[in-house]
């Protein structure tokens, strides 16, 4: 019990400390990630400059990607979204107006970073530039959950993890459809 007191304590800290950060570099740059992020418009074209550009690997890389996101945000926002319901940081945590625009579903786990990691992850062994340049975008959008208020960083943790959990199934399918079959 002891030891859940101690992470909740540090999520609380950890998530007051991102929402103060207050530097002109934060304030320019993660409200366009945020933007781009939603309803995963960011992953849909990072996929369709790949497919249209990379050749065969772009446009396999873009299939494992789409299909990444696609499993992760059925597992975030249609599964552990509905299993655990849990409140956003409070309002007085976040020192921006950023706080307003915060979503009304559960704070765990976080889409947005299941969605970006699992498209990131299952893009990289296709296609590891890509994986690699998707990174950035990545770990914006997990910093920009918690800057905005919109998740404590467990619940961005919690959607890495799925994210990742989401790139392994997309990858291994293949693998299990064609010694099932033959």
């Amino acid at each position: 019990m002891r030891f859940l007191a101690s992470l909740r304590t540090g999520d609380h800290r950890l998530t007051k400390r991102i929402a103060s950060w207050d530097s002109p570099c934060v304030r320019d740059l993660l409200p366009p990630v945020e933007a781009a992020a939603e309803h995963t418009k960011l992953w849909w074209a990072a996929a369709a400059a790949m497919a249209v550009g990379g050749g065969w690997r772009g446009r396999k890389a873009a299939t494992a990607g789409v299909a990444g996101t696609a499993l992760a945000e059925l597992l975030s926002n249609g599964v552990a979204k509905q299993l655990v319901k849990r409140r956003r940081p409070p309002k007085e945590w976040i020192p921006h107006e950023d706080v307003e625009e915060r979503p009304e579903s559960s704070s765990f786990p976080s889409g947005h970073t299941a969605a970006a990691v699992a498209f990131t992850v299952a893009v990289t062994p296709t296609w590891p530039w890509a994986g690699a340049a998707c990174a950035v975008p990545t770990v914006l959008v997990a910093i920009e959950r918690v800057h905005d208020g919109a998740h404590y960083p467990s619940d961005v943790a919690a959607g890495a993890v799925i994210g990742l959990v989401a790139a392994a199934l997309v990858r291994a399918t293949p693998r299990l459809l064609l010694r099932r079959l033959s």
